[in-house]
């Protein structure tokens, strides 16, 4: 049986209460009562998105980007305003707003470092 498609996104995170509430307060989304006491799973659809301790042996710092090759869209209903909270309280931007054929789109760095790109064409 062949793979369907992506089923659940989860990153690491240093503090987990921190990257909870940035996600939080700046992206929106709310948390799951659902999920293992190790991790902070939100409501997120199509695709489950969790934040989750560090895996025992894994070392953040080691490389200077977490999750480095990897691309992580998620779609938002008003990108501007997310991107305008960010910048207000000094969050790294990675690169600025763009329209282009995924609507209105930017990149951020979460607070391990993670670059996340928002868009807000479904």
């Amino acid at each position: 049986m062949p793979v369907t498609g992506p089923d659940f996104i989860s990153l690491q995170a240093r503090d987990l209460a921190a990257s909870q509430a940035f996600y939080e307060q700046y992206l929106g989304l709310v948390r799951s009562q659902s999920g293992p006491s190790h991790a902070v799973v939100f409501e997120t659809s199509p695709i489950a998105f969790a934040l989750r301790d560090i895996v025992p042996g894994t070392d953040m710092d080691a490389a200077p980007e977490p999750g480095i090759g990897a691309a992580i869209w998620l779609h938002a209903t008003d990108v501007q305003a997310i991107h305008d909270a960010l910048v207000a309280d000094g969050h790294t931007i990675v690169s600025a707003p763009i329209d282009g054929p995924f609507g209105r789109t930017f990149t951020l760095a979460d607070p391990d470092g993670y670059r996340i790109t928002l868009h807000d064409r479904a």
